[in-house]
């Protein structure tokens, strides 16, 4: 098969142009450095001749909401005109564990990427994950006021961003693949174990050695209503993801 991959030098994205290049798969980058903008439509066209799969892992660049959903928006509807003209067959989406039970900012943005992608002309599969273990370093770097770091209490089931590439092409490549049914619960996929977004963070500085420490958020102007329900558990899988290793130690032992 020919797969597009949208986003493919991201944090996702490199991981599955990399498993799709060592397979017999033909495998078309679609990124800026890579000459191709989603956005403006450079070179789309061309990078979708003769493609018969797409699998979108492109990530705006702000977690402000209304940048974001113009970012999806845009990068969505280009994606599905030129790739109806190109003849795909099929577009595969990550997406992010609990959208559907936030409310705002980039989980907001999130859903009207797969509200668009759900409407358009070409099959789509989305496959939700859980946050990345290669996240909370960021989380930590935008907490960070002088040498302490402010999070949410957050309980979640991070992944390995690997794992999540790994199952997004396998459901691209898999040659008896159907589009789910409307009515049939959105994919998951998420680390083995459920994690304190604290003990990850604390788990991280320890291992390297950042002159840090991790305090939860007190303040009251933070602690919004996605925060409370991040703190409730809004982030963890549902019954029926699938849960694949490495649990984050394992991961922090074997990238530090």
């Amino acid at each position: 098969m020919k797969i597009a991959v949208a986003g493919a030098t991201g944090r996702v994205g490199h991981h599955v142009f990399d498993i799709l290049s060592a397979s017999d798969h033909d495998v078309v980058p679609i990124s800026r450095a890579y000459g191709v903008d989603v956005i403006s439509g450079q070179g789309l066209a061309a990078a979708l001749a003769g493609v018969d799969g797409v699998i979108d892992v492109s990530t705006g660049p702000s977690p402000d909401q209304q940048e974001a959903t113009e970012f999806f928006a845009t990068a969505t509807r280009n994606l599905l005109k030129e790739g109806e003209q190109a003849g795909v067959r099929r577009i595969v989406v990550v997406s992010i564990i609990g959208v559907d039970r936030l409310t705002g900012g980039y989980n907001a943005a999130k859903v009207v990427h797969e509200q668009a992608m759900r409407s358009g002309p070409i099959p789509v599969s989305i496959l939700r994950a859980s946050q990345f273990h290669e996240f909370v370093g960021q989380l930590v770097e935008w907490g960070t006021q002088g040498d302490v770091s402010y999070l949410p209490n957050a309980r979640f089931q991070p992944v390995a961003a690997r794992t999540v590439a790994q199952a997004l092409v396998d459901r691209a490549t898999d040659p008896d693949w159907v589009p789910a049914a409307d009515n049939a619960p959105v994919a998951e996929i998420a680390g083995p174990r459920e994690e304190s977004l604290i003990d990850t963070a604390k788990l991280l500085v320890a291992r390297r050695a950042l002159p840090l420490r991790i305090e939860a958020l007190s303040n009251p102007a933070w602690t919004d209503q996605d925060t409370k329900l991040m703190e409730a558990g809004a982030l963890l899988p549902s019954p029926h993801a699938t849960l694949a290793g490495p649990t984050f130690q394992d991961w922090l032992d074997a990238t530090s």
